[in-house]
Order: C-alpha cells, then sequence, then structure tokens
C-alpha cells in the first residue's frame, strides 16, 4: 500500500485543510454533550442560575452569609459586591430591576467581580445559611436540632452565631463544613441555587425569565456548533471525494499508460481480465479506503482522545466503565478480524475469475453456439459466480452479525452508566446533566473505535488491491527507448534486415526463431509463408519491436531497431495484424486513427486501394457510417479491407500485412494486390500468408519450418527447390494453376 502513498502528494494541500475542518468537526460535537449537560444541571436543576454568586442580595441575607465566611474571605466578598440604597446615584436605575430596593437596601454585585473565585466562598456560605434557615422551620417540641445540639425555637441563631468568635462559629459549623468540602464544585452551585432562587423572588426577579434566558442562550449556542458542524461533514466529505476521485484517476492514468507501453512479454504476464479488474475494481478499493481513511481514521482519534478527556472530566471514579465499553469494542472486532479477514483477501482473486470466464464467454459467443456449449458455460459461469457469491454471503453475515453485537455492548455500557451514575447522584458526587454527558461520550468513544476497526477490515482488502495496481506499475516494460537514440537516414528509405536473428519466449526452452537472416527492399513485395506455428507472426512482431531479438540485429533503412525510438520506428511502418480490429466511431474516424490529418480524398483513395469504397459508398452516410466497437457491425472481409485501408492512409515507407488477405475471396484478393502492386510502387512489403495465390507474384518468397528458413526466392524457383513450399503449394492449387 505504501508504494502508492507517493500519488498522495499532490493533495498534500487539500488533506491539511480536509484535516483542519476535521478537527473543527470533531470539536464541534464534543462540545454538544458538554452543552446538554449545562441545560440539564444548570438550566433546569438550577433554574438557569450559573454560579453560587447572586447577582444581587438583601442587606440582612448579606450579613447571614458573611457570618459563614473567614476574615479575608468575608472582605473578598464586600469588595466585590457595592450596596445601594436610597442615597445612591443609581438607585433608579436599580429600582427597576429590584423592586425590594423600596423596603431596604441592596448588595449589587459588580461587573468585574471575580466569580471563579467567589463562587465556593459564596456557594458553601449560602448553603450554611439554607440549612440553618431548614432547622428553624424543622423544630420540634420548641427546640431546634443543629449541630447534635437543641436550642430553643425563640433564639435567632444567626444572631447568636454573630456574636461567637470566628473560632467558636466555625467549630460549631464543622460538620456542615465537613461534608461540603466533599462536594464538587457544580454540586456546591445546584444545592445553593435554591437558595438563590429565592432571594431572586424575594428581590422581586422573576426566576422564569432567569431560566427560559440561559436556556435559549445554551439552545442557540448548540445550534450554531451543530450548524458548523454539519458544514465541516459537507466540506470534509467534499475534500474527501475530491482527493479520492483524483487518486483515482492518476492511478488509473499510469496504469493504463504503463499497460500501453507493454510489449507483448508483459502482456503474456498479465491476462486481459486481470488488467481490467486492477484498473477499474482494484482502484475502487484504493479510492474508498482512502475517502474513508480521511473522513474516519484522523476524526476517531481526535473523538476518542478528546471524548475520554471529558468523559474524565465529568467524573473521574466512572473512567472504568469506559476501560469495560473499549475492551468489549475491540474484542468483538478482533473476532470479526480473525474470522473475515481471510475471505476478504479471497475475494479479489475471485473476482478475477469471474472477469475471466465472463470476457471469455462474451468473447467467444458465436463458438459457444456453435458447439451447442451454452449448458457447459453456464455451469463454469454459475460455478465462478457461487464461490464469488458464497465468500461474499459469508463476509457479510460475519457484518450482519458485528452490527446487533455493537448495539448489545452499547446499550449494555448504557444501563452500566445509569446504575453507577444513579449511586453517583445519590451520593451527591455527581449531577444528571454529568451522567447524560458521560453517556453521549461513552458512545462517542466507542463509535470511534468501531470507526478504527471497521478501517483495519478495509486495509487488507485495499492493500490486496494496492500491491495488484502497483504489480502492474513496478512491471519495467522489456522493450523501452534507448536514452541516446538514433534518427533514421533519410537517404535510405524502406529497407528491412534482419542479421542473423534469433528469438525466444520468456520461459521457454528453445528458440522460437533461429539464425534468420534476409532483406526486404523497397519496390518489392517480400511474403513469408510456412505452417502454423513456424514463427511467421513473430518475425514480423520483431520488426514493430514488440518483441526484442534475442540474438542477432533488426535493421530498418541500415540502423538497428532497438537504437531509434519506438515512436519513430512505428511512424514508418503501416501494419495490419492478424486480427483486425476497428474501433468504435465511424469508418472516417478509423481511417483517421492512421492520420488525423487525413483529407477525404486520401480516404477515399485508400478505400478504393483497399477494395473497400464500394460497399462504403452504399451506406446511407458513406464514410460518416458508425462502426460498432469491434467492428461488429460489419462482416469479416469487410474489417480486414477497412483495416488495410487504415494503414494505407499512413502512407509509411514500409507495410506489414500480417495474413490480412485470410477473409478476402480470391477475386477480391486479386485486385486488391493488383491496386497495391501499382499503386505502392516505392514502398516495402510484406506480407505473412496462408494463400500461395496471395503471395505467388511477390519479388521475393520465405519459407519458414520450425523457425527456420527453408526456403528463399521466387515462386517458381521455390517450386523447384523447396519441398516444403512445393507441399504447401500443391495442397491448395494444381500444378496447372502453379505453372
Amino acid at each position: 500500500m505504501y508504494k502508492l502513498t507517493r500519488y498522495l502528494k499532490p493533495f498534500i494541500g487539500l488533506i491539511l485543510i480536509t484535516i483542519v475542518f476535521l478537527f473543527g468537526q470533531a470539536m464541534a460535537d464534543l462540545a454538544l454533550p458538554d452543552y446538554m449537560s449545562k441545560i440539564v444541571n444548570i438550566g433546569i436543576q438550577n433554574g438557569g442560575i450559573e454560579s453560587a454568586v447572586p447577582e444581587a442580595l438583601r442587606a440582612d441575607q448579606m450579613q447571614k452569609i458573611l457570618l459563614f465566611t473567614g476574615e479575608n474571605d468575608r472582605e473578598e466578598v464586600l469588595n466585590s459586591y457595592v450596596l445601594i440604597d436610597r442615597t445612591s446615584t443609581d438607585y433608579q436605575k436599580y429600582l427597576k430591576k429590584y423592586p425590594v430596593l423600596e423596603k431596604e437596601s441592596v448588595f449589587v454585585l459588580k461587573e468585574n467581580a471575580e466569580i471563579e473565585k467567589l463562587n465556593d466562598i459564596m456557594g458553601k456560605a449560602i448553603i450554611a445559611v439554607s440549612q440553618i434557615e431548614k432547622a428553624k422551620k424543622e423544630a420540634k417540641d420548641g427546640y431546634i436540632e443543629f449541630n447534635g445540639q437543641k436550642i430553643p425555637e425563640d433564639v435567632d441563631l444567626f444572631e447568636l452565631f454573630a456574636l461567637m468568635p470566628d473560632e467558636v462559629r466555625i467549630e460549631m459549623s464543622r460538620e456542615m463544613k465537613d461534608k461540603l468540602a466533599a462536594m464538587e464544585e457544580s454540586t456546591i452551585v445546584q444545592y445553593a441555587a435554591n437558595s438563590i432562587k429565592d432571594e431572586y423572588a424575594a428581590l422581586g426577579i422573576e426566576a422564569n425569565k432567569v431560566q427560559n434566558r440561559y436556556i435559549v442562550k445554551i439552545g442557540v449556542k448548540m445550534l450554531l456548533i451543530s450548524l458548523f458542524s454539519a458544514l465541516c461533514v459537507v466540506l470534509v466529505g467534499y475534500f474527501a471525494a475530491r482527493i479520492g476521485a483524483g487518486l483515482a484517476r492518476n492511478l488509473r492514468r499510469d496504469v493504463f499508460v504503463k499497460v500501453e507501453n507493454f510489449s507483448n512479454a508483459e502482456m503474456d504476464k498479465f491476462s486481459t481480465s486481470s488488467l481490467i479488474t486492477r484498473t477499474t475494481n482494484d482502484i475502487n478499493h484504493v479510492q474508498m479506503l482512502v475517502m474513508m481513511m480521511i473522513r474516519m481514521v484522523f476524526y476517531s482519534i481526535v473523538m476518542a482522545i478528546g471524548g475520554i478527556i471529558k468523559a474524565v472530566s465529568k467524573s473521574q471514579s466512572m473512567t472504568w466503565v469506559i476501560a469495560v465499553a473499549v475492551i468489549a469494542v475491540m474484542g468483538l472486532i478482533l473476532v470479526v478480524l480473525v474470522v473475515a479477514l481471510p475471505k476478504f483477501k479471497l475475494i479479489q482473486k475471485l473476482v478475477d475469475k469471474l472477469n475471466l470466464v465472463t470476457r471469455e464467454n462474451l468473447s467467444g459467443m458465436m463458438v459457444i453456439r456453435a458447439f451447442n456449449t451454452q449448458k457447459f458455460e453456464e455451469n463454469r459461469f454459475d460455478k465462478a459466480n457461487q464461490e464469488l457469491t458464497k465468500t461474499n454471503l459469508f463476509v457479510n453475515r460475519v457484518m450482519a452479525v458485528l452490527f446487533p453485537s455493537m448495539s448489545l455492548v452499547m446499550n449494555g455500557i448504557t444501563l452500566l452508566i445509569i446504575w453507577v451514575g444513579a449511586n453517583q447522584i445519590a451520593d451527591s458526587n455527581m449531577q444528571v446533566g454529568d451522567m447524560m454527558a458521560f453517556m453521549q461520550y461513552a458512545m462517542q468513544i466507542m463509535f470511534s473505535f468501531l470507526m478504527l476497526s471497521f478501517m483495519f477490515i478495509m486495509v487488507p482488502r485495499a492493500s490486496v488491491a494496492a500491491q495488484r495496481i502497483a504489480e502492474v506499475l513496478d512491471t519495467e516494460p522489456q522493450i523501452i527507448d534507448p536514452k541516446e537514440p538514433k534518427s533514421f537516414n533519410s537517404a535510405e528509405k524502406g529497407v528491412v534486415e534482419f542479421r542473423n536473428v534469433s528469438f525466444r519466449y520468456n520461459d521457454a526452452e528453445e528458440d522460437m526463431l533461429k539464425n534468420i537472416s534476409f532483406k526486404a527492399l523497397p519496390g518489392q513485395t517480400t511474403a513469408i509463408i510456412g505452417s502454423t506455428g513456424s514463427g511467421k507472426t513473430t518475425l514480423v512482431n520483431l520488426i514493430m519491436r514488440f518483441y526484442d531479438v534475442t540474438e542477432g540485429q533488426v535493421l530498418v533503412n541500415g540502423i538497428d531497431v532497438r537504437e531509434v525510438t519506438q515512436h519513430d520506428l512505428r511512424d514508418r511502418i503501416g501494419y495490419v495484424p492478424q486480427k483486425s480490429l476497428l474501433f468504435s466511431g465511424t469508418i472516417e474516424s478509423n481511417m483517421k486513427y492512421a492520420n488525423e490529418n487525413a483529407s477525404e480524398e486520401d480516404i477515399n483513395m485508400a478505400l478504393e486501394i483497399a477494395q473497400a469504397l464500394g460497399f462504403v459508398n452504399e451506406k446511407p452516410d458513406g464514410i460518416k457510417s458508425d462502426i460498432s466497437q469491434g467492428g461488429g457491425n460489419v462482416s469479416g472481409g469487410q474489417k480486414q479491407r477497412l483495416s488495410i485501408a487504415r494503414a494505407l492512409v499512413k502512407k509509411p515507407d514500409i507495410y506489414i500485412f500480417d495474413d490480412s488477405f485470410s477473409a478476402l475471396d480470391f477475386k477480391t484478393d486479386s485486385a486488391l494486390r493488383k491496386a497495391l502492386k501499382e499503386r505502392l510502387q516505392s514502398a516495402t512489403v510484406i506480407i505473412v500468408a496462408q494463400r500461395i495465390s496471395t503471395i505467388m507474384n511477390a519479388e521475393q518468397i520465405i519459407v519458414l519450418d520450425e523457425g527456420r528458413i527453408v526456403g528463399r526466392g521466387t515462386h517458381k524457383e521455390l517450386m523447384e527447390s523447396c519441398p516444403i513450399y512445393q507441399e504447401i503449394a500443391l495442397s491448395q492449387l494444381s500444378k496447372e494453376e502453379l505453372a
């Protein structure tokens, strides 16, 4: 997989931008449970009161609170508030806000007051005051029970506390202080909130407005955060899609270019169906992996780490629940990986096999019908299809079990959090909103590990695909251009010479061609004939450098073909392959495939020489007529003639016809050869043929047998001196016809 990472370099900028938005999305998603906790804890339970520091206090209530603060703390509290009475300049301003000012003075919190510093001081003091007032309300039999002592009901406890020295007062409230010391700050605020709400009611402040104002404020923040998260999701998806699509585009381009440069030796190594699968299906797997990695991996890591930090901040005593959740999820994923991973690797091979069977069936449909072997091929396809289906179903069943199992684990963890959290709430060590937030963070952490685990499932399959792609990209073509190529000699055109050429296929035990030497000259036709498998097509492939010679030299215009560029070499050759191939488009586009600047006159002339102008003109659209894929809408003979015409449009120095007249009738064959002789007087023509009638008039005929030249000369000379040529000729024509 790492071999393909270089293809990500052009997208580094986009990847960094995507990571920024992923981080923003993760931070937004992590913030939402915290805000939800605030709505529950502060907005609902505390009535919108955010801290234990009231914005205003009646003067007598302030005096009670100050009783339960130390000397330094008392000074801090008084410095943070300002006393408002009828003599104050802002009296009218505060009277509207606090109607109780008509009756008594009010302490108002200063704008620059340090809330965090005052929170603990004021909160504990307010709770202490509320506990005393609660004890007065619960007096029985004329006595108030406070701190283990019975005090007469008619005694004002606050006056009693005021008369005591600080040391005595602190000692008397020691039990209460110890209980408060064990509380978390949020719990202190919650306990103090009820007393503050009562104080606000006494001041004339509407508690509902305070609560609604806080809930709306937090709700708006949550809405904005959600919108920001949604925007990040959209942008991350967009950038991830661009990166993935761009990567796939570049891979497909490079694989296609690499395959285009493959010689026949490399094409023999990779099957066509495998190359198609690698260019499409395998690249799609890599593209999907890159997209998912960009969208999920970084996000999951941030969410997992951030979720753990946030969960710990809500309750350190419940962090073991997170550990249980992660262990359960990872154990489940590990089981899935062990069971399903080998099957993921097998799927790619089965897809290759299915593609191979499908391609063979589609390309060989006529043969299959001719031999009535449809049932056999159906069974062959069904076997490959069933193997792939069974493997996919097995993997899908495993994955199908994963999701209910994950739901069971998550629901179980939710119940565990509620059970443990309820006990924490009962002990005043946790708030309801914090428990709900902790639950959400636990779900986020588990989902993060689940997403990371899915990546571990996707990586092996994509890794196999990446290896198959890299195998193509890393394959160096055996036939390459020289570093310092030569140029063809303009004075010598069309001369093809073989000097002691031998050739052996890769992994073959013996040479296919052995010590071949001959020269083909301009203005002459050189014919090559021999039995099937004698090496005729291999010989002409060496001229085009589809293969390179094992020994000896192939020279064109006096220069070894390995010393010039492949483009320069092939630019001088018009080639008609043994199997005619037309491309989808029109007759004109197929002709211009050889020379994009060819005029209509050039095309018509080539069609006329190839004996194709007649049937082309019969078509309603002439040369604008459509050609289907592979030339399926024209006959075999018409396809051959169009292929010959395409080579003629190129107007090269050398023409190679590799058994290109086999589908032509004798009349068309004769007319075509006659036209070639008249129109191509200065070109070198090399014809590979099976018909004696096609090559009888060639200036030079080369007879091959088992890779060796066993005869060379004109038809008349070979009939006298070459037994193999005589045997081939007499098997086709009578002695009278051969004379």
